[in-house]
């Protein structure tokens, strides 16, 4: 699975996910931390990767926009 880590949450995160076999990386690692959200959801659909956040206005994003992608795990 491809993961995209948000910066909400540790890049110590996406390590983990790596050692587990996933395809991990954390924002930091791709643009600026100041991305808007929906900047990093492109991303994500461009790569085919999960958004692992802990920022509930991803839901919301894509709820307003009725799209499909990208799936979006919300870590409470």
């Amino acid at each position: 699975m491809r993961v995209l880590v948000d910066m909400c949450l540790s890049p110590v995160l996406a390590e983990r996910l790596k050692a587990a076999g996933h395809d991990a990386r954390h924002w930091s690692t791709i643009g600026p931390g100041n991305a808007l959200d929906e900047a990093i959801a492109q991303w994500a659909v461009e790569q085919g990767a999960v958004v692992l956040t802990h920022d509930l206005d991803f839901g919301d994003l894509l709820a307003a926009s009725r799209a499909k992608r990208p799936s979006v795990i919300i870590v409470r």
